[in-house]
């Protein structure tokens, strides 16, 4: 039944131009899905690739003087700025 209402819509609206939609609607699917495979193999080639080609990373020993001696980075304290207007800045008449 939803079929037959879409069909009628669908005449209503593009007429004699119907065929031509519809295959413009499947050029373009076929498009979409095309564009989906490529990616896909993309996604798979370079998956295959990084997982032949991966290392172990190799980390360097660490003594803990080396922590003990480095200072945390801390930020400049914030002040506010003063309500007093500076002299220079008072407005001069125009």
């Amino acid at each position: 039944m939803e079929m037959l209402i879409i069909g009628i819509i669908a005449v209503l609206l593009f007429g004699k131009r119907l065929p031509e939609v519809g295959r413009s609607l499947g050029k373009g699917l076929l498009e979409f899905k095309r564009g989906l495979r490529d990616i896909e193999d993309e996604v798979d080639t370079a998956g295959s690739y990084t997982s032949t080609t991966t290392t172990t990373p190799t980390t360097l020993p660490s003594s803990s003087t080396d922590t003990e001696d480095q200072e945390e980075a801390t930020a400049p304290k914030f002040e506010p700025p003063s309500s007093e207007p500076h002299p220079e800045e008072e407005e001069m008449p125009l």
